[in-house]
């Protein structure tokens, strides 16, 4: 039976289990599974169980996130040692260091225990073009796995380890992840260093994570974020905490008619059963327009970006093109004929195609799709490879190249017993919040993880305390969660603590100020009413510039919580109410908003 990583780092630190245990364990699962196309290559077990033990002699180990957790690693990321094939025999290399998300993962307590198979060169979302087979998909045997990462996906639902490092330029960290009934953690480009990744679209590619539950995922991401200096295309993001789920969530849905399936009426059926759970979630759906982002998905492909793909093989394809897989072959050669005006041609509509994303995300948190709009057969693959291939990546080809993160979700088992997903999409720095909302979702699907029937968890508590010189403030305006001044407090850094209300000692009046504001006021025990409020928590000097540029007539005070709490919050004096409208009734800045326009 399959555990998570939660459980599994648990058993460690409570003596239930070893970690050489564990990863003996994965060893004899990836025996007794016998399925030679999940992996190319594996460590030899003595050593990575000599590995294991020399973590576990260090006392201080047990306290690292991923304390003996064994992890494979798809075979165009770097793991010393172990040679990097990409699915290409021909290109093989041993590297002698780890990549840098490999390294991270090291120190946060990881075992690396072997390297997965994937469509060559990272080119497809099949998972079908190796010459090292097809890893066979335990949902259902004849459909493909999915790919580029299809081992990787394959290791985690057949349980053979908890964890697994994918790469994802186009979706091939989100396809897989539907087909194996798991969790694909797609980051914002360039949170992760891909310094020691061979390269699919350098300005494209990230590492990604498979796993079996958001918090695992997460986990992982938590131990590999962050800059590196060896890495041009690594960026200076901070990974924000989780938070637990927002009130006044708005989800855009695309518009009527615009959803392509293929003729698949499972698949239809299904994305609209989750858009109803999102909405039972209490989400709000925005209509969205998805037009620009499938324009966005055509640059892919017939944009210079397949110049990319045949900047790393081209030596390759001049000297021995019979080494490489046909259909990559036939894919990649393509990207030697664009010129230099077709690419700049290519920047120019794709920087208009990204502002206008930009427009679209403003008016919501975070934007739902199908992962994949159907599912084949290895059969239907093989006998269409081109268009079929192409259909897969109808919500994800666009992803990168408009700089969103994305988090690939298990939403049902179909009648036919083909897994269906979803996937989350956010402007890049939004991981946090995809995570916060996906845990939740997915804790309310009622599935089993992966294909081996294990139980979801409960969803575990998220850690809220303040950390380092923190300082809480409620909010109650236009501050709140996907309004339209929530910005600022993203910008000095804050992050979501709780979403609460006040004790009953409070009236809500709307300012007559532009733009409009609200103000709240405390009442005498008895006469007021709860109010709807967020607490956000602000780096100490964060705190101080974000107070110093309150306008009046608000203020900061000392805000009462239902809990008996007292917290630093906006309120307005009696003083400045003046001929306010009082809108106590509606219980909140939020649904006065809503419901009076």
């Amino acid at each position: 039976m399959s555990e998570t990583v939660a459980a599994i780092v648990a058993a460690h630190r409570a003596g239930r289990q070893s970690p050489a245990q564990t990863v003996a364990r994965s060893f004899q699962r990836i025996r007794e599974h016998n399925d030679p196309a999940i992996f190319i290559s594996l460590r030899d077990e003595k050593d990575a169980i000599a590995e294991t033990e020399a973590l576990a002699a260090n006392k201080e180990a047990s306290e690292l996130p991923l304390y003996g957790i064994p992890v494979a690693v798809k075979d165009n990321i770097d793991v010393a040692g172990l040679p990097t094939t990409a699915a290409c025999p021909a290109y093989s290399y041993t590297p002698t260091r780890d990549a840098i998300a490999v390294a991270r993962l090291r120190r946060a307590g990881a075992i690396i225990i072997g390297k997965t198979n994937l469509d060559q060169f990272a080119t497809g979302l099949v998972g079908v073009r190796s010459p090292y087979g097809i890893p066979t998909n335990p949902m259902r045997a004849d459909l493909i796995p999915g790919g580029s990462s299809s081992g990787s996906a394959v290791a985690v639902s057949t349980g053979l380890v908890p964890l697994s490092l994918g790469t994802d330029t186009a979706g091939s960290g989100r396809v897989p992840a539907m087909f194996n009934n798991i969790v694909g953690l797609k980051p914002s480009l360039g949170l992760i260093p891909t310094a020691g990744v061979v390269p699919a679209c350098r300005t494209l590619d990230c590492v990604s994570v498979f796993s079996l539950t958001v918090d695992d995922a997460v986990t992982a991401l938590e131990a590999m974020a962050g800059p590196d200096r060896s890495d041009p295309f690594s960026r200076n993001r901070t990974l924000s905490r989780m938070s637990p789920f927002p009130t006044g969530l708005r989800l855009g849905v695309p518009r009527d008619g615009q959803l392509i399936f293929f003729g698949d009426k499972a698949q239809e059926a299904a994305y609209a059963a989750a858009i109803e759970k999102w909405r039972a979630l209490g989400a709000t759906l925005v209509s969205f327009d998805l037009e620009p982002l499938y324009e966005t998905a055509r640059l892919l492909y017939e944009g210079p970006w397949v110049a990319e793909r045949y900047l790393v093989i081209r030596n390759m394809l001049a000297s021995s093109p019979d080494a490489i897989h046909p259909v990559t072959r036939e894919i990649t050669i393509a990207g030697s004929r664009l010129s230099a005006a077709d690419t700049f041609a290519a920047l120019y509509r794709l920087q208009a195609l990204r502002r206008t994303a930009e427009h679209a995300f403003a008016d919501i948190d975070a934007l739902v799709l199908p992962t994949a709009p159907t599912a084949y057969s290895t059969a239907q693959v093989l006998a269409n490879p081109i268009e079929l291939n192409s259909r897969l990546g109808t919500y994800t080809n666009f992803v990168n190249l408009l700089d969103l993160c994305g988090l690939a979700l298990p939403s049902a088992i179909r009648s036919d017993e083909i897994p269906f997903g979803i996937t989350l999409l956010a402007p890049a720095g939004e991981d946090a919040l995809l995570a916060s909302i996906g845990r939740v979702f997915q804790s309310q699907t009622n599935l089993t993880l992966g294909a081996k029937g294990v139980v979801m968890p409960p969803l575990a508590d998220l850690n809220l305390a303040l950390t380092g010189d923190e300082i809480p403030i409620a909010v109650v305006g236009a501050h709140l969660s996907g309004m339209a001044l929530n910005s600022e407090l993203k910008a000095h850094g804050g992050r979501l603590l709780e979403a609460t209300s006040t004790a009953p000692d409070y009236r809500l009046y709307a300012l007559p100020t532009a733009p409009p504001k609200p103000g709240m006021l405390r009442v005498e025990a008895g006469s007021g009413t709860s109010i709807e409020i967020e607490l956000w928590a602000l780096p100490a000097a964060a705190f101080a510039k974000f107070v110093d540029a309150i306008p009046p007539p608000l203020s900061i005070g000392t805000v009462r919580l239902k809990d008996g709490r007292g917290i630093k919050g906006f309120i307005v004096e009696a003083a400045d109410i003046g001929s306010a409208k009082d809108i106590s009734a509606f219980g909140g800045w939020r649904s006065f908003v809503a419901k009076t326009g």
